[in-house]
C-alpha cells in the first residue's frame, strides 16, 4: 500500500535566517506527529524567489538549514531556486504544478505551527469531502488571536484597516471587526468562509488545480483573497479552530511606500476581477 503524504510550500524572500529555522522546526514537529497519528509522510517545497536567477540551488544559503530538517528523518527537502523574484502566488505556483499529494498546505515562512496543526488539519478534510480549502485558528507573537478571515471587502474597509490612524479606526471599530468576522471565527467551527489568509491555506489538490493555482497576475497581497474566492465556487471553504499556529506578519503600511504601491496595484486588479464595492 502506499503511503499518503501532504505536499506543503513555502515561499521565500530574503527571510531572516532565525525566525525561518523556528518555522521549519515547528513544520517538522507537526509532520512527524501527523506521521505518528496518521501514517502520513510530509514532502516540503521551499521556494527561493530571493536566490539571483540563474543561481544554483545546491549553493543555496539556506540549503545547510534545509539539510538539517531533512536528515531529522522527515521526507526530503526540495528547494526551487534561481527563478528570480516572481512574486508571492507565482512562487507558490511552482511547487503546486509539481506536487501530486491529495491535500496541499500553502504556508508563509514567518509562522509557528502548533503540533497538532497538520494532523487536525489531515483530519478535517479527510472527514469532509465538500471542504476545499481550510484556514486555521492565528495567533500573534504575544498570543493574541488574529481575524485573517475576511468579509468581501470594501475600499473603504480596506482604506481604514491598511491606513487609518488609530483614532479613526476606533470610530469604525464595529465596521472592521464585522469585516475581520471577529463575531464568528472565534472556538467554533465555521464554514461558507468568502475569503482567508495566504499565510496558511490546506487545499484539496483537485480544487487547487482546477483552479490553476494563484493568479500570477498579482505579485504581492489579495493573491490569497483572489484564490479564495474563486475556491468558493468548488466547495466550502472552513474555519477549523482545532488547527494552529502563531503568525508573525506584518501591514503592508508599515512597510514602506513601494510594499503601498503593490498593495494599491493588487487592490485595483481584485476589485476590477470581483467587482467594485466603494462603502
Amino acid at each position: 500500500m502506499t503511503t499518503p503524504f501532504l505536499d506543503l510550500s513555502v515561499v521565500l524572500y530574503h527571510p531572516d535566517p532565525e525566525l525561518l529555522a523556528r518555522s521549519l522546526d515547528s513544520i517538522g514537529s507537526a509532520a512527524d506527529r501527523l506521521e505518528q497519528g496518521a501514517g502520513v509522510r510530509t514532502r516540503l517545497w521551499i521556494i527561493d524567489n530571493g536566490a539571483p536567477e540563474g543561481s544554483d540551488s545546491g549553493a543555496n544559503p539556506f540549503r545547510p538549514l534545509l539539510d538539517r530538517y531533512a536528515e531529522a528523518g522527515r521526507t526530503a527537502v526540495t528547494l526551487i531556486a534561481g527563478h528570480g523574484n516572481v512574486g508571492y502566488g507565482a512562487g507558490h505556483n511552482l511547487a503546486i504544478g509539481r506536487g501530486e499529494a491529495p491535500y496541499h498546505l500553502i504556508l508563509n515562512y514567518d509562522i509557528l505551527l502548533e503540533p497538532d496543526a497538520l494532523l487536525a488539519g489531515w483530519r478535517y478534510m479527510e472527514a469532509h469531502p465538500r471542504t476545499v480549502l481550510l484556514t486555521p485558528k492565528v495567533f500573534g507573537p504575544a498570543g493574541e488571536q488574529e481575524f485573517l478571515c475576511k468579509r468581501r471587502p470594501t475600499v473603504l474597509d480596506l482604506g481604514l484597516r491598511a491606513f487609518a490612524p488609530a483614532g479613526v479606526k476606533r470610530l469604525f471599530a464595529e465596521r472592521l471587526d464585522r469585516y475581520e468576522m471577529r463575531d464568528v471565527t472565534r472556538d467554533a467551527i465555521v464554514t461558507g468562509l468568502e475569503q482567508v489568509s495566504g499565510a496558511f491555506m490546506l487545499f484539496r489538490r483537485d480544487a487547487l488545480a482546477r483552479l490553476g493555482g494563484f493568479d500570477d497576475g498579482y505579485f504581492l497581497y489579495f493573491e490569497d483573497f483572489d484564490l479564495s474566492r474563486r475556491a468558493m465556487a468548488l466547495g466550502e471553504i472552513a474555519y477549523v479552530p482545532d488547527v494552529r499556529m502563531v503568525h508573525f506578519g506584518g501591514k503592508a503600511a508599515r512597510k514602506g511606500r513601494a510594499h503601498i504601491r503593490m498593495f494599491a496595484r493588487s487592490a485595483l486588479r481584485f476589485f476590477n476581477t470581483h467587482g467594485w464595492r466603494l462603502v
